[in-house]
């Protein structure tokens, strides 16, 4: 029996140092390398620092090196090691092209106003084959503002996400906002890697009036949901927004009926229920939406058979699915999907996360009262998406009083914005 990682739970530092130290062409090591690296990040001593600098200072040119090497960069830009940015700046001109991405990543993280870094940075845009968009990022972050006529080339590169980031750099560099729409405009991209990007560049920007087009674009509500959150907050504590701005957005995300997504995929036939079901397991969200809306509209009655029999065979098991069906019993009104919401709901696999908020929302669409005393004791779990999805169904199903249950002192700021709303 293979034992080589056995020893890798429950790591100590001191052996996690051990084991990056060990020679690089040692083949049996190198998994564990790498393991041990990733590991450091949550050791912020001098000791664990010094590991990861020797990672990446070892130049050996096997590739389970080099990736212990990117992975050591990572681990010190999320330590923000400002000791490290030496041996980052050394990393930008390495010949591995990845190494060269964390190194970005990592100054990114870290910072500098060292001009000397920041134009070997910049000057990595002429170098073919890089991480542009990881590139443009660290520049912007770093407010290099040498780097605009550089990063302007980018503008029309025909790969979505490289474009939008170099837009979004040059509004951050010089605060030309005739840049945005531009970016708005991949929200609604067919590309779904283009969506997920231009919300975070927007994010990045802190371009807090993208908040209701974030609402409506196809992709993950996680992904919205962390966006709308990180823009209201600080645009209301800035005074650009208020709560009542932000909150039919919000609410439309956490319900995430497709009716109130703005679709960017279309049949070009008529698709059967089981064909639809299926869509429903894929990986781009602008598809699950629109076989949701096709199963909502058109096949209310006969769905829910095929979707409890996939459940049973296989979504269950798939995460992305198993949130999917979840909506779709509180939008089919389907009771016989009750008790697996409850499951749902106290769900506590952190794949299955948004599962829970999406159960919460279904069992106020069936409006059973029986729902009410699952959905309060949901309002104690930690997960501000959750206690907000639970407050919307119980305020549904007629609740009231709701902040009893909440210590003001310890509430997440968007959940007291509720119980103030309500």
């Amino acid at each position: 029996m293979d034992t080589r990682f056995s020893r890798l739970f429950n790591l100590t530092e001191t052996q996690a140092i051990e084991i990056l130290d060990a020679p690089a062409n040692d083949s049996d090591e190198a998994s564990n390398r790498y393991i041990a690296a990733s590991h450091l990040v949550n050791f912020d001593s001098a000791e664990a620092i010094a590991a990861l600098i020797r990672a990446v200072k070892n130049d050996d040119d096997d590739l389970d090196n080099r990736i212990v090497r990117r992975k050591a960069l990572e681990a010190l830009g999320r330590l923000k090691v400002a000791a490290a940015v030496p041996v980052i700046d050394d990393a930008l001109t390495d010949e591995d092209n990845y190494l060269v991405e964390n190194a970005a990543w990592a100054l990114g993280e870290i910072g500098t106003d060292d001009t000397a870094i920041l134009e070997k940075l910049a000057e990595q845009l002429d170098r073919p084959d890089q991480s542009y968009r990881t590139l443009i990022h660290a520049l912007a972050t770093l407010n290099y503002k040498p780097a605009v006529e550089r990063i302007k080339v980018f503008t029309t590169s025909e790969q979505a996400p490289i474009a939008s980031a170099a837009l979004t750099a040059i509004y951050r560099l010089t605060d030309d906002e005739a840049v945005i729409p531009q970016v708005l405009q991949f929200l609604q991209s067919h590309n779904v890697n283009a969506r997920r990007g231009s919300i975070q560049d927007l994010m990045d920007a802190n371009y807090s009036a993208a908040i209701p087009p974030i609402a409506q674009c196809p992709v993950s509500s996680v992904f919205r949901l962390r966006a709308i959150r990180q823009l209201a907050e600080l645009a209301i504590k800035t005074g650009k927004l208020t709560f009542a701005d932000v909150q039919p957005h919000l609410e439309n995300v956490l319900r995430d009926h497709p009716d109130t997504v703005a679709l960017v995929h279309a049949y070009d036939r008529e698709l059967t229920v089981p064909e639809l079901v299926q869509a429903l397991y894929g990986t781009d969200f602008g598809r699950c939406y629109l076989a949701s809306k096709t199963l909502i509209d058109h096949h209310a009655k006969t769905a829910p058979a095929e979707l409890l029999a996939r459940y049973e065979a296989e979504g269950y098991n798939d995460y992305g699915a198993h949130y999917h069906i979840m909506r779709m019993f509180g939008w089919l009104q389907m009771s016989e999907g009750y008790d697996l919401l409850i499951e749902a709901l106290n769900n506590k696999a952190p794949q299955f996360q948004k599962s829970r908020t999406a159960a919460a929302i279904a069992l106020g669409e069936l409006g059973s009262t029986q729902a009410i005393p699952p959905l309060t004791a949901a309002l104690s779990v930690p997960i501000w998406d959750l206690q907000y999805a639970a407050l919307m169904s119980l305020s549904k199903l007629g609740e009231s009083n709701l902040d009893q249950h909440f210590d003001s002192d310890k509430t997440d700021w968007l959940i007291q914005e509720k119980l103030n709303s309500l």
